[in-house]
């Protein structure tokens, strides 16, 4: 059987919270999603990344993140 789509998409904004290795996103019609998996070592790295070391007393106060000084608002 042959099926022929005509179609017209008008996309004004796409928003994707999150892509994993096992994600489609398809927009339109597709006869056939066929999947695949590519990983790719594009830093160069030889080996596993040197575990996280934190203080247990910096880890309750401070962010894992910097985050920028609050600045006071004058009044």
């Amino acid at each position: 059987m042959n099926l022929t789509v005509h179609q017209s998409i008008t996309i004004h904004q796409l928003r994707v919270d999150a892509v994993t290795n096992s994600s489609v996103l398809q927009i339109g019609a597709s006869g056939m999603i066929k999947a695949m998996s590519n990983l790719y070592n594009t830093g160069g790295f030889t080996g596993p990344a040197k575990e996280f070391e934190q203080e247990e007393a910096a880890a309750e106060s401070a962010p894992l993140v910097p985050l920028p000084p609050v600045r006071q608002s004058q009044v």
